[in-house]
């Protein structure tokens, strides 16, 4: 039994017993102790932070920059100001998108987007593109391996590019992408990176810049972390050069009857009420992936995603989507069984008590892509264990006879 399942409560919940959780691409469970932390902030230090001299709001500003703190450590970034809170990755994507794009977009240059993307890094940049007249460019992948070669980056990134939009690991075909060297191409041709970092930064050590992406962004509740809790990572001399994407209290310095001038950053992004407990709760499941460590974490999730591909290799009628070599998942593993349609496999695993996602996965162009439109999607994470793992082929090797096949 793997001890990390101690920590996380919903799987000794009377309801979750038996249950077989390979959902955790879409979601992550949460342990005690990022659930202690948001319990302790409401008990203990809520207040409006920011905005009161009085000790207990003193106490919930520095709850929340010290949550900063350790994000910007998390990552590598330069300067705590280089964190900005955001709800969720696409709020994050679409304030590059608004604040950065159209201001530095224009008629006739070049976008380029890989074809692997989730909506989230495609549908900001249709926008842009449509109003400022540019030209999507998508980066394709190798169907086999599912990797972008360094011909087609030499192909896609040119002299008209002005940013490229890349995932760091696919949600669908859980390859890693090298950002390193898209950053450096990207960087010679005059263009910006925006990297989706939400698939990567549960599994694997990120370091913003060592990677040289101008923006980075990833979700909290990805790698154990609350809903409702994004960041968005730049560049300290890009963030500075932008106009804010919402607007409101806060992110002021000071107004007049007819204009206003911005607070530097972070707060120029961060208008409003800010989500001060989400934030000290995403601090809370950073330590925590910390104290797991990225080395347990990375092996764990590659073998376990291993196992799941092998066995399946040995099971006649379902195919693999991406890589053969499980090490190159990131614990995702995309499947589809002839005949029977993704949602038919998912609905048969629940009955079974293993929830799985099926359809599209907010990957649409990637499917069309491919050939194949929807797909079954497996997705580990390091409390996931072997026998589980082992169920769960099991119960896919009977999904085509339970159909009413006759193999």
């Amino acid at each position: 039994m793997n001890d990390f399942r101690n920590d996380f409560p919903f799987f000794s919940n009377e309801k979750n017993k038996g249950l077989i959780y390979f959902d955790n691409a879409a979601t992550t469970q949460r342990p005690h102790q990022v659930i202690d932390a948001i319990r302790h902030f409401y008990e203990e230090n809520n207040a409006n932070p920011l905005r009161g001299l009085y000790d207990l709001s003193v106490r919930a500003t520095e709850a929340y920059e010290g949550a900063r703190h350790t994000v910007a450590r998390f990552i590598n970034a330069a300067e705590d100001s280089e964190v900005i809170f955001t709800r969720n990755a696409s709020e994050s994507l679409n304030l590059v998108a608004y604040s950065y794009g159209m201001a530095n977009i224009g008629e006739g240059d070049e976008i380029a987007v890989s074809i692997m993307e989730h909506h989230s890094n495609i549908l900001p940049w249709q926008m842009v593109a449509k109003a400022k007249k540019a030209k999507l460019v998508y980066l394709e992948c190798d169907r086999e391996s599912g990797v972008i070669s360094d011909e087609e980056i030499a192909a896609k990134i040119g002299s008209r590019t002005k940013l490229v939009a890349v995932a760091h690991v696919s949600n669908v075909l859980g390859i890693t992408n090298d950002i390193e060297k898209i950053a450096k191409a990207a960087h010679k041709a005059g263009a910006v990176v925006v990297a989706d970092g939400a698939q990567a930064v549960p599994h694997i050590k990120t370091d913003v810049r060592s990677l040289d992406a101008d923006f980075y962004v990833f979700s909290a509740h990805k790698l154990t972390g609350p809903t409702g809790c994004g960041i968005l990572y730049g560049k300290k001399s890009l963030l500075e050069n932008m106009p804010p994407f919402l607007r409101g209290g806060e992110m002021i310095e000071y107004v007049t009857r007819d204009d206003a001038t911005w607070a530097p950053l972070p707060a120029k992004f961060e208008a409003g009420t800010v989500n001060a407990g989400g934030a000290v709760a995403l601090e809370a499941a950073v330590k925590y992936i910390e104290s797991v460590g990225y080395d347990y974490i990375t092996k764990h999730d590659n073998a376990l995603a291993s196992r799941l591909i092998e066995g399946m290799k040995e099971i006649p009628h379902v195919h693999i989507i991406g890589n053969p070599d499980g090490k190159r998942h990131c614990g995702i593993v995309t499947f589809t069984i002839d005949g029977v349609h993704p949602h038919d496999i998912a609905t048969v695993l629940d009955t079974e008590r293993i929830a799985i996602r099926a359809g599209h996965h907010c990957a649409q162009p990637l499917g069309a892509y491919l050939g194949v439109p929807a797909t079954a999607r497996a997705s580990v994470y390091f409390y996931n264990t072997e026998d589980e793992a082992d169920v769960f082929l099991s119960k896919v090797k009977n999904i085509r006879s339970w159909m009413g096949f006759k193999d």
